[in-house]
């Protein structure tokens, strides 16, 4: 059976992004490499050699990978799109959309809903917008 992750882009903030992300989420990076690190130096465009080219988070048994773009490439916002994260219980859930709150912007704030215990939707600090959900779901 395939498997879907998901891949962010930034716009030279990567590695602060995702050593935040292991952080708040508890999550182990595996690996992260700048472009000047790369073993194809032609995939180094100038400027770019403190950036990152791939990082690799493992959260559970899914992964969220992520780089920075060249200097010179357009940054395209994040949008249209939102990661999901769910949790056993609401404190669980609070904690970490608190977390992932300071600096961002809370597009939905905690409470309770019809499917779950607690719900919620925020856009950190990095421009990546997180849907957050924990506790007893209602079916």
């Amino acid at each position: 059976m395939p498997v879907l992750d998901a891949y962010l882009f930034f716009d030279g903030t990567c590695a602060e992004a995702m050593r935040f992300y292991e952080r708040t989420l508890g999550g182990k990076i595996e690996m992260m490499m700048t472009y000047a690190e790369s073993p194809d130096k032609t995939q180094c465009p100038a400027g770019s050699e403190d950036r990152i080219m791939h990082t690799s988070l493992t959260l559970g048994d899914r992964r969220l990978m992520a780089s920075d773009t060249p200097p010179g490439q357009p940054d395209s916002a994040m949008g249209g799109f939102g990661l999901s994260l769910s949790y056993p219980t609401a404190a669980e859930a609070k904690k970490v959309f608190v977390a992932l709150g300071d600096g961002g912007k809370v597009m939905m704030p905690m409470a309770k809903t019809f499917w779950v215990e607690t719900f919620g939707v925020v856009t950190d600090r990095f421009g990546t917008p997180w849907m957050v959900g924990g506790g007893q779901e209602y079916k």
